[in-house]
């Protein structure tokens, strides 16, 4: 239970950092990518306070209610992978030193 409780806490602060980037950065292209990267950790936190609530209350209703949220995380988190490996790409060719 503290792996998820650290794992929460760590995706909570990296979303925000990448949220902050996002406005500091005047480039489409970064803020696409901070973006991106800012989607795989609003999922990791989504199914992560899942998890830990499921296994925290075991009831039938965080039975429910996490895998409604583990259908809209996971979706977030392969999103953004796919984002990531895009702009990641991009960013590469643009810069090639």
């Amino acid at each position: 239970m503290i792996i998820f409780s650290i794992l929460i806490v760590l995706s909570l602060v990296l979303y925000v950092y990448y949220k902050v980037a996002i406005v500091k950065s005047n480039d489409g292209l970064t803020q696409a990518y901070f973006n991106a990267k800012s989607r795989i950790c609003l999922g990791t936190l989504v199914v992560s306070f899942t998890i830990n609530q499921y296994i925290l209350y075991q009831t039938r209703i965080a039975l429910f209610i996490g895998i409604i949220l583990i259908i809209v995380g996971i979706p977030q988190i392969y999103r953004g992978i796919k984002e990531v490996k895009h702009y990641r790409k991009e960013w590469k060719r643009l810069n090639p030193s």
